[in-house]
């Protein structure tokens, strides 16, 4: 199972005191070398952690995988085709959510959404969608072109009971079955971390999990390296 590290947190950390450090390109550079497989940053609207100058340094250093998640506007989606980036995950954005809440509705939203996979794909980036475990959003993701789909494990991570993690977890393994079946490549992310990520790594259909704020909160314990290795050993 591959291993994507989210940045966003280095960033915000940065803004915090409208200070240059820390770098959020020198840790993903730090990421890289302990072993992460790729890197992803989200380029918000309300630019509350990366900016713009950071997506472009980005794509400039990294020697992995650069994942830009972002919501389907018209603005963000003109930076992303400009830049280029190795993915695309489109996602829910609102502007007072603390982190993304939920999957993309794409049953109800497949109009705009496949205008948005054409716009990339006319640019031959691939698009991933954040989807919800559920059939029918996987469906309408095949159908209208996505490539991949990152499942929503939020439910599963913030499950209070055992009966309760044992059921959101069969839902995202049938979901990922289902994609997988349909052709699209599966992964994972949102509320993973060293405690919850056992069960999911047995998911043969995830390929790839993307995890963020688990990773930072340990880097400040043992070092952002360390944090990585640490990561990447759990799965692989």
């Amino acid at each position: 199972m591959r291993l994507c590290i989210n940045i966003d947190h280095v960033a915000t950390l940065r803004n915090a005191r409208g200070e240059s450090q820390p770098d959020p390109v020198e840790a993903a550079l730090v990421c890289e070398r302990a072993g992460a497989d790729g890197i992803v940053c989200h380029l918000r609207e309300d630019r509350r952690h990366i900016r713009d100058a950071d997506v472009r340094r980005l794509r400039d250093a990294l020697t992995t995988k650069l994942d830009l998640e972002m919501a389907a506007t018209p603005e963000i989606i003109a930076i992303a085709r400009r830049i280029g980036p190795d993915l695309v995950t489109l996602v829910p954005e609102k502007r007072k959510e603390l982190t993304t809440e939920g999957g993309l509705d794409v049953v109800r939203s497949h109009r705009s959404l496949r205008m948005s996979v054409e716009r990339f794909h006319e640019k031959n980036i691939p698009v991933s969608l954040f989807v919800d475990p559920v059939a029918e959003q996987i469906e309408m993701s095949k159908e209208i072109g996505a490539d991949m789909i990152e499942l929503h494990t939020g439910e599963y991570a913030n499950a209070r009971t055992a009966e309760a993690r044992r059921r959101q977890l069969r839902r995202i393994a049938a979901a990922a079955l289902l994609g997988r079946t349909l052709g699209l490549t599966v992964n994972a992310g949102h509320g993973l971390n060293y405690a919850n990520m056992g069960p999911v790594k047995k998911i043969h259909e995830i390929q790839e999990v993307s995890i963020g704020h688990a990773v930072i909160v340990r880097a400040v314990e043992v070092g952002l390296g360390s944090a990585v290795r640490e990561m990447v050993r759990l799965l692989k």
